[in-house]
């Protein structure tokens, strides 16, 4: 039985490494295999802007990623922990009733749920803000170059 709990929380904290699709459909998804991909690619850019500076144009583009992944994630621990709990036995517990306590709605359910929400957001915006501040850095530089 897959408990919808404990996917929330996978979700929410592994998400990035896709522990909740690898806990939900198995090792052998293929979807689950590429999460980790825009994860590290996104800690690559951190990496870089902690040794290179700020001005480091490809750590534009990689940490970007890491948020946005993040980001998706969190959304998806939402979608799970707020999904119904006979919806949820039908698509992940196909052959239990669908009052089976494994797609039930806990308190800890909830604090994943919240918990997602808050960081979700706070990385979306952040990750938004990033890449706005990056880009317009970018062209006002451009612009220099063509005014001269």
């Amino acid at each position: 039985m897959k408990n919808k709990t404990l996917t929330t929380w996978l979700a929410f904290l592994g998400g990035p490494l896709g522990l909740h699709r690898f806990y939900l459909r198995g090792l052998g998804d293929w979807l689950g295999w590429l999460f980790p991909i825009p994860t590290a690619l996104g800690i690559v850019g951190v990496e870089r802007i902690q040794q290179l500076g700020v001005d480091d144009q490809l750590s534009w583009a990689l940490i970007p990623l890491l948020g946005l992944i993040i980001a998706v994630c969190a959304l998806t621990a939402i979608v799970y922990g707020l999904m119904p709990q006979d919806r949820w036995n039908a698509r992940f517990n196909p052959g239990a009733a669908p009052d089976h306590p494994a797609g039930r709605t806990y308190w800890l359910t909830v604090m994943g749920v919240a918990a997602a929400l808050l960081v979700g957001a706070g990385v979306l915006m952040a990750t938004i803000a990033f890449g706005f501040e990056h880009f317009w850095e970018y062209q006002l530089e451009e612009a220099r170059k063509i005014s001269q």
